[in-house]
């Protein structure tokens, strides 16, 4: 196959440069300092990697080799590729590179690092092989998130999440498919397509370009590690094709086809309520995504047909809004009030650039840098108006982990359960100059082989 020139990259201005630059060298200084602060100041109650829930555990596995092939032969054409092939071949390589990477890490520790952590006590699976009731275990789902409920209290996972993770495992298990490893392909296979639905959405709203230039950025990374091992994973699959859906919605000439799109978006963004209670925030990106759109259309659809999801658990039992502040006393006379907010607000986000990889850091400056310089006015212009809609995504998902981060309910573990944020800040990579990309992409996957390779997470 012959690949195509080096796509001709209209962000390579010193400034530019600068900004990345200044971006990295404060993400190295965050990282380097949610690491060191700790053992000397803080208690800070996670396992011996702060700030991420990891213990030291050098090591090699069956998925070493593989691993080290995909990032060699990443790091090498993936920039290029990205750029020459067709788009249906791309999404299939991204998919199918995405889940390779996911699974070689996880093979570092054989079969159990894909299935082990679905079966331990605080996770979902364990509970949803005992649940021989659904309706009565959602009738009585937020009477047992507390720590002295009288029917006996829910796992820390499960009394953290709505239900909606729970009806996904019982779902599995009345398939056949509880087993650890099992279950754990599942959730894998479906992670794997949250790029997918990133690509797709950048396109339908003319930004195909950055689309290109992102889709590296979204394969191979640190938070492969944990996309594959945890529930969190999947939630960030449905998040993302709700966005997407809703992204086609907007742009449909159709009425009928908008509708179809709108309905299709407001059932997976509503289930994606019922998945975690941060995930209602993503609700800016949504507004995002009509902004970019240019159209407001699917709005109310939408809304709509998230609220039915979001009744129809009400209907069982289990109120939402009731239940968001039972689980935050829990939360408060638990693990929230052993882990010092004077650490956490700022390490959740030093956590948050080690598990997206800290290129993130040069890539969100990087952002902030063109939204200033006001180089995206010009709406005719098909690169600029690509610039704007990364910028948007990416902006709002910034302010979606500010909001996260200041809420206090997000005090660690947020290599997990800021997963589904992730892909949409990612995406400012996108705006970086190609010679920062190249080499980021290697700082990326030499990140991801350390931490997969030296440390062991809980998750």
């Amino acid at each position: 196959m012959t690949l195509s020139p080096p796509d001709v990259d209209p962000t390579t201005a010193a400034p530019s440069s600068r900004a990345a630059w200044t971006g990295l060298g404060l993400t190295a200084a965050l990282i380097a300092t949610a690491m060191v602060v700790p053992s000397d100041t803080f208690a800070v109650f996670v396992q011996n990697v702060a700030p991420l829930n990891n213990t030291w555990d050098p090591r090699v596995g069956v998925g070493t080799v593989p691993a080290v092939l995909i990032a060699l032969i990443g790091t090498r054409y993936a920039i290029d590729a990205a750029q020459a092939l067709p788009w249906r071949h791309l999404l299939a390589v991204v998919y199918g590179t995405g889940l390779a990477w996911m699974l070689s890490l996880a093979f570092v520790d054989g079969r159990d690092g894909v299935g082990a952590v679905l079966t331990t006590d605080g996770e979902y699976l364990k509970t949803a092989r005992l649940t021989t009731d659904l309706p009565y275990a959602l009738a009585t789902y937020t009477e047992r998130i507390p720590y002295d409920a009288p029917l006996g209290n829910l796992p820390e996972h499960l009394a953290g999440h709505p239900p909606g993770a729970l009806t996904f495992f019982v779902l599995l298990d009345r398939l056949g498919l509880s087993g650890g490893f099992t279950a754990g392909m599942v959730v894998t296979l479906i992670a794997a397509t949250t790029a997918v639905a990133v690509l797709v959405t950048l396109r339908v709203l003319a930004a195909e370009s950055l689309a290109r230039r992102a889709a590296p950025f979204l394969v191979l990374g640190p938070a492969a590690l944990w996309a594959c091992v945890s529930g969190d994973g999947m939630f960030s699959a449905v998040a993302a094709w709700g966005l997407c859906a809703l992204a086609l919605a907007a742009t449909r000439e159709s009425p009928r086809a908008a509708l179809g799109w709108s309905v299709l978006s407001g059932l997976l963004l509503g289930y994606t309520v019922m998945l975690s209670y941060g995930l209602p925030l993503l609700g800016l990106l949504a507004i995002a995504i009509l902004v970019a759109a240019g159209s407001w259309r699917p709005l109310v659809p939408a809304a709509l047909a998230a609220s039915a999801v979001v009744l129809v658990y009400a209907a069982y039992g289990f109120a939402w809004w009731e239940a968001i502040g039972v689980l935050r006393e829990r939360y408060w006379d638990g693990v929230a009030s052993q882990r010092p907010t004077r650490y956490w607000i700022w390490a959740d986000l030093a956590c948050l650039l080690i598990a997206a990889g800290p290129l993130l850091g040069a890539g969100l400056a990087q952002a902030y840098a063109r939204a200033r310089s006001r180089v995206v006015d010009a709406a005719s212009d098909p690169d600029r108006r690509a610039t704007r809609v990364v910028l948007l995504l990416s902006g709002a998902a910034t302010a979606i982990v500010v909001i996260a981060d200041l809420s206090l309910m997000s005090k660690a573990e947020v290599e997990r359960i800021w997963l589904p944020f992730m892909p949409w800040l990612l995406l400012s990579c996108a705006l970086l100059p190609e010679r920062w990309r190249r080499r980021g992409l290697v700082l990326q996957v030499v990140t991801a082989l350390a931490i997969g390779h030296l440390t062991t997470s809980l998750w």
